[in-house]
Order: structure tokens, then C-alpha cells, then sequence
């Protein structure tokens, strides 16, 4: 017999004050946090005169910076999840909460790719503590019959946060100067403090962890309730999963910057609200990161009802349907230069997010036995760790090899004009400076001198010669589809155990 919904009073009842609070606070993490994610793939990398205040590196750079980035907050709570059940989840938020203000202060202040990297890596290890010890008091919070729909409230209170960072991060960076970069972690920094406020009303969740055990004893116990096989194979498939959602968020800015051309929808919206700007043309365009905000605007109105609707189906089941719907998105979004088929292709992969994201929360919340809760929502993080770091050097290889517009303008002046000096090409991204005589920031000018072609014309020419969206976003489509496939073979052989020990 399949349980029917709590009527609406039962479900406040069971759900709580302490678990709107908590969600409180997610959601002011979550908007320090996007305010920075949506704009950093823009302020490490891109290049030209609408980003003069930037780091200006290069993919393999941003690769590197968002492997390391990945690393720690991802696989420091295989730990400080432990931790967390064992010396209090209020105590240990209130450190990472800390950590992760002093993080965007160090890049405010360090406008520099060390300082960059390692304000970074402080942010992620505050984020490390902060995961698994507030989702670890969500899940304590949450009363029986309710961990569905609590955890696709808090995945709808993430995206509330993550869609409020996308309109206020453009403002707050305006030209792109140094200032205006500047301006925006400072805000970042502002909004991350302000849980310091909440966090001072907020009544502390008992784990029901041993109080005893000292800190090398959590560490034990956390390494060694890991190697479990289910648990295993299932973070492996979800690693190769969320390989390929990060991208959108990761990867998608700057081919957007690079490629789509938005001026169809631009003339549709008002001026002097941030959701247009002038592009590197001079034609009107979206931003990327109002584009993009799509993403969290489907998620916002439609996950609570979605994971209503999807309360009944099985747990990997919604997961399976998820991921195949996601990865349809990611094709779809990657294979075009048109901004409406872009919106498409992200409304397709919201969709798959939707049925994934708060699901995964939901199966290790269930299986984690009575003390670990904590712990196993920290084991959560490992596929999005295994996933993020390996697929930032994916793509800072991939894009800086075969996507970037910089690059492939670098790499027609070589191979198809009379524009390239001594010493001659080697086929390595590395020497093309070289080669041509002209550095990144100057390349696609210098193409549009020695072609004669308009900024359309010359971004029409590099897409039809080197055909970037398919060397770029196949790869990370197949790893998708794997995944899935993975997950189904997964799903069937954990139902025949369970029936032979049953």
C-alpha cells in the first residue's frame, strides 16, 4: 500500500521551526556562494575589452582552480561530516561559516591568480564543513514521512538563492573593472556573514552520535564506513554524472560568452533592468548568467510539485529518468549557437536536475543508519567531488583545445592566413602566441583585421572551421548517457540482492 500525502498542517508539524531556519541559512550560503560560481568562469578566463578588470588566465588555469576547488569541498566531508555528528552541528557551522567569509575577503583583497586560488581553496574547506552539518541537522529535523518533500524544499531554497545571485551579481560587477570584481566578493562576503545572525537563534539538533569519541576515532569510523560495495558503485555512477551536469554551470558561461548569439531574445526584454548588455560587437545580448538563470528559475517554481509527484517512484528509479533527460539538455544546450535553442536545451536539463538532485540526499538519508546521518550526507559530496575535479581538467583541456574563441582565432591566423612569424607552429595550444606573434587577449581582433569580417562574421567563420560544440560537448554527453546506463544495471542488481536476503 502505497502512503498518501500528509495533509498540509501535518507537514509543518512534522518539518518544524528549526528546519525553516536551516534552510534559512542555506539559502544566504547559497547566495554568497552563486553570486560568486556564476560570474568566476567569466573573471578567470575571458578575455577582451568587456572583462578589463579580470584575472585573464587560461582554460588550463580555470581547469586547475576548479579541480582543486572541487577537491576540497567535496572530499573533506567524507571527514568533517563525522565531525559534525560528533561535536555539534550548530558548533561546526558556526566554523564554517567563519572560514567561508574569510574566503571571498581573500579574493576581494588578492586580485591575483595565487590569491585567487587561495582564497578559493579556504572558501571550499568552510564549504566542507558546512554541507554535512547542516544537511546532517535537516535530515534530524525532518520527521517520518516527510524526507521527500523536505529535501525538495531545500533543493527549491538552494535554487531561491542561486536564482537571486544570478540578477545581482551583474550589477554588483557593472564594467568589470578591478573595483567592480572586487565589489562583487564583497558582497559575497556580506551575505555569507549574515548566517552568523541566524545562526545565533538557531536551537542545536542532537546527532545521536557517540559524545565520546575523540577526533581520530570520528576520522576512523568515517574511512571505514565508506567501503561498502553498494555504496561504492553507486558514488562511482553518480561521479561520471555529475561530471557532466557541472559543466553547465562551469563550462556553459564562457561558451556562451564565446558563441551564442542572444540578440533574438535581447529584443525582447526591457532595458535598464541588467538583463541585457552590449556584447563584444556592440549588438545588444543576454548575459550569460541571466541565460543560465533559467536553470534556477524552473527549479524554483517546479521542484516542490515535481517532488511531489515523484514521491511515489522509486528512489533510483527518478534518478535514472533524471539523468537521461539531463543529458538530452546538455546536448541540446552545447550543439548551438542560437540563444532561444540554448533556453531549450537548459529548461530539458533542469528538468533531469530535478528529478536527481534532491533524490540523491533522499537515498543516503535513508540507508545511513541511526548516529550517521551526518556522515553518509557527507559521502553525498564524492561523486560531486570525483565529478568536478576530474571534469575541470576535462574541460580546461577540451575548451582550451577545441572551444576556445581566443585559441581558434590564435590557430586560423596560423593555419589558414599569412599572419603567423617564427618561430613556426608545433600543434601545441602553448606556442601559439608564439607562433602568431599575438597574445590571447588580442587574437580575435587581429582575426577580424586579417579577414575583413565583422565580429558575426568572423565568430561564424571559427564555428563552421573548427566546429566547437561538437569537439566540446560530445564527450561530456557520452560520459552521461554511461552513467545512466550504469545506474540501471545498478538498480537491477540491488533489487535481486535485496530479494535474496529479504
Amino acid at each position: 500500500m502505497t502512503e498518501t500525502a500528509p495533509p498540509p498542517a501535518e507537514t509543518r508539524r512534522r518539518l518544524g521551526g528549526t528546519y525553516w531556519l536551516l534552510n534559512s541559512i542555506e539559502m544566504f550560503e547559497r547566495l554568497a556562494y552563486f553570486t560568486l560560481r556564476v560570474m568566476a568562469p567569466i573573471y578567470i578566463m575571458q578575455v577582451g575589452a568587456k572583462n578589463p578588470g579580470g584575472l585573464h588566465l587560461t582554460a588550463q588555469h580555470k581547469g586547475r582552480i576548479y579541480a582543486w576547488w572541487a577537491i576540497f569541498q567535496s572530499f573533506l566531508p567524507i571527514a568533517t561530516g563525522g565531525f559534525a555528528d560528533r561535536y555539534g552541528y550548530k558548533r561546526v557551522l558556526g566554523l564554517a561559516i567563519a572560514t567561508n567569509t574569510a574566503g571571498y575577503l581573500i579574493m576581494a583583497f588578492a586580485h591575483s591568480y595565487v590569491g585567487f586560488f587561495a582564497g578559493v581553496l579556504v572558501l571550499a574547506t568552510g564549504s566542507a564543513f558546512f554541507k554535512p552539518s547542516l544537511q546532517g541537522a535537516l535530515a534530524h529535523a525532518m520527521g517520518p514521512g516527510s524526507t521527500s518533500l523536505g529535501w525538495g524544499i531545500f533543493y527549491w531554497v538552494v535554487n531561491v538563492g542561486s536564482l537571486v545571485a544570478h540578477y545581482i551579481a551583474g550589477p554588483l560587477v557593472g564594467d568589470k573593472s578591478a573595483a567592480g570584481w572586487q565589489r562583487l566578493l564583497l558582497g559575497g562576503a556580506a551575505a555569507s556573514a549574515t548566517n552568523l545572525l541566524l545562526l545565533l537563534v538557531l536551537k542545536d539538533v542532537p546527532s545521536g552520535a557517540p559524545s565520546q569519541e575523540t577526533a581520530l576515532q570520528v576520522l576512523k569510523r568515517t574511512l571505514v564506513n565508506v567501503w561498502d560495495a553498494r555504496l561504492i558503485a553507486w558514488l562511482l555512477i553518480m561521479s561520471c554524472f555529475w561530471l557532466m551536469m557541472y559543466q553547465l554551470w562551469d563550462l556553459q558561461p564562457n561558451f556562451i560568452e564565446d558563441w551564442v548569439d542572444s540578440s533574438m531574445i535581447a529584443r525582447h526584454l526591457p532595458a535598464g533592468l541588467g538583463l541585457t548588455e552590449a556584447g563584444e560587437g556592440g549588438a545588444l545580448r543576454v548575459p550569460q548568467q541571466v541565460l543560465i538563470s533559467l536553470n534556477s528559475i524552473l527549479i524554483v517554481l517546479l521542484v516542490v510539485p515535481i517532488s511531489w509527484l515523484a514521491r511515489r517512484m522509486r528512489t533510483l528509479s527518478a534518478m535514472l529518468i533524471g539523468m537521461l533527460v539531463a543529458t538530452v539538455g546538455v546536448l541540446v544546450a552545447g550543439f548551438t549557437p542560437n540563444g532561444w535553442l540554448l533556453l531549450f536545451g537548459i529548461g530539458f536539463f533542469s528538468l533531469g536536475e530535478m528529478l536527481t538532485g534532491p533524490k540523491k540526499q533522499e537515498y543516503l538519508g535513508i540507508i545511513a543508519p541511526p548516529g550517521k546521518k551526518g556522515m553518509y550526507l557527507g559521502y553525498v559530496n564524492i561523486p560531486v567531488g570525483i565529478g568536478l575535479a576530474v571534469g575541470s581538467v576535462l574541460q580546461g583541456r577540451i575548451y582550451g583545445t577545441y572551444g576556445e574563441k581566443a585559441t581558434l582565432a590564435l590557430r586560423y591566423l596560423t593555419e589558414k592566413t599569412t599572419a603567423g612569424a617564427a618561430p613556426p607552429w608545433d600543434g601545441t595550444v602553448a606556442s601559439l602566441e608564439a607562433a602568431t606573434g599575438v597574445k590571447r587577449p588580442e587574437a580575435f581582433a587581429r582575426l577580424r583585421e586579417t579577414t575583413k569580417l565583422d565580429h558575426q562574421g568572423a565568430t561564424r567563420l571559427l564555428w563552421e572551421t573548427y566546429r566547437p560544440h561538437v569537439r566540446v560537448w560530445t564527450p561530456f554527453a557520452v560520459i552521461g548517457a554511461v552513467a545512466a546506463i550504469a545506474l540501471f544495471v545498478f538498480g537491477r542488481l540491488a533489487r535481486r540482492w535485496k530479494d535474496m536476503n529479504a
